[in-house]
């Protein structure tokens, strides 16, 4: 049986939602136990408030400081401590535990994440801000504490399940796959008049506004070639991306002998999770299992990066390096919300991002430093500032 003490930094978000139902059908199988040590959320307080009820947290923290009293009266009696705002969430992600996920959406996540880093315990990282910000000097501090990071997106847990960590010289190649997301097959012009309601109506997956608006961009995916070249200590030219369809294949590795391995499996989040929960071993759990027979065939075709320009600046933002990883990322966070808002078109996404990233200049983050988080931030705050002036330009001009 798998026993674990956990903290789940974003319990109320898509992915930490995914992990405590995971948790709790795990126990019903008699293949997991799990002791919770916190519970953080956003704004849902009410969801933030059944899920402290269930699992028992020594502590619960909203985000949303005006939502501290609802906490507490909400919590009254039952032994959860209440807490809320950004540093009660990062000392909350200090303390001492076996396993944190790391889930809190976009760059509020960045610190909670590097606090967590320091304690020893294996970092479970869906926050893709993270490594895309400050991933070496991230992975540096995991390292100095003696924890793991174990990669939570599906394409990057796919990787991780089949890379051969004591002999990185065998890899050739990565490929991640992509969906190709809602409008895989839309033209320039008919991606124009694009609403966010059809943004976030992902074929395949279940996932947040955002996230999903990446995935109809495939700005996500340009974020995951970053956050593998870090990862996986791969350069940018040995990473490629097919866009599958199916989302059966969540990625491959190609080694040097022309072998190449793949994980699949169909497509729930709780999968890759529960790789992270259980590793090295095995999380037995009332999972989705894969018939090859009735799929019948799996597609696979090349990326169009005229149609999806996030892949190509993406990629010059690796090669580019220094601080262009941090800038693309804020641009298309600022840009992302500012299209969910109605306030930017869908294909001036893309726009901003470009524009962003030409008009900002800003140093590195050094890897060594106890400081490269807040390095990190300031730069995510400058392209931010960069990115809305920008957007308020084009509002200007309509």
């Amino acid at each position: 049986m798998i026993r674990r003490r956990v903290t789940i930094l974003g319990s109320t978000g898509s992915v930490g939602c995914s992990t405590l139902d995971l948790m709790d059908q795990a126990e019903t199988a008699g293949s997991g136990a799990f002791e919770v040590e916190v519970l953080t959320g956003g704004a849902n307080v009410a969801r933030l408030v059944e899920q402290a009820r269930r699992w028992k947290p020594r502590l619960a923290v909203i985000a949303d400081e005006a939502q501290l009293s609802e906490l507490r009266d909400a919590l009254a009696g039952t032994g959860v401590e209440a807490a809320a705002g950004e540093a009660a969430i990062v000392e909350a992600a200090t303390r001492s535990v076996d396993w944190i996920m790391a889930a809190i959406v976009g760059s509020a996540g960045l610190r909670s994440a590097w606090a967590a880093a320091a304690t020893g315990a294996t970092l479970a990282l869906a926050n893709k801000e993270s490594l895309v910000c400050c991933g070496p000097a991230l992975l540096e501090r995991v390292k100095r504490s003696g924890g793991r990071v174990i990669p939570v997106d599906s394409e990057h847990s796919a990787i991780f399940q089949v890379f051969p960590h004591d002999a990185p010289e065998q890899v050739a190649r990565l490929v991640l796959t992509a969906s190709g997301g809602p409008f895989r097959r839309a033209t320039r012009a008919e991606m124009a008049g694009i609403t966010p309601e059809q943004a976030v109506a992902h074929p395949n997956w279940s996932m947040g506004a955002k996230i999903s608006v990446d995935s109809a961009t495939m700005a996500n995916k340009g974020l995951e070639a970053i956050e593998a070249a870090y990862l996986f200590d791969v350069p940018a030219q040995r990473i490629d991306i097919v866009v599958h369809p199916e989302s059966i294949i969540h990625s491959l590795v190609e080694y040097v002998d022309g072998s190449t391995l793949a994980q699949m499996g169909p497509p729930d989040m709780k999968t890759p999770i529960a790789c992270a929960l259980a590793w090295p071993d095995r999380l037995a759990w009332p999972a989705p299992r894969l018939d090859l027979a009735a799929l019948g065939r799996l597609t696979f075709e090349a990326p169009d990066e005229e149609r999806f320009p996030a892949l190509k600046l993406a990629r010059q933002a690796l090669v580019a390096g220094g601080a262009a990883p941090i800038v693309f990322n804020a641009a298309n966070e600022v840009a992302a919300l500012a299209f969910l808002d109605r306030r930017l078109s869908f294909l001036n996404i893309a726009s901003v991002v470009a524009d962003t990233l030409s008009s900002v200049t800003a140093p590195g983050v050094d890897s060594g430093s106890d400081g490269a988080c807040d390095a990190a931030l300031a730069v995510d705050a400058q392209a931010r500032r960069a990115a809305n002036g920008i957007i308020r330009d084009l509002a200007a001009a309509a």
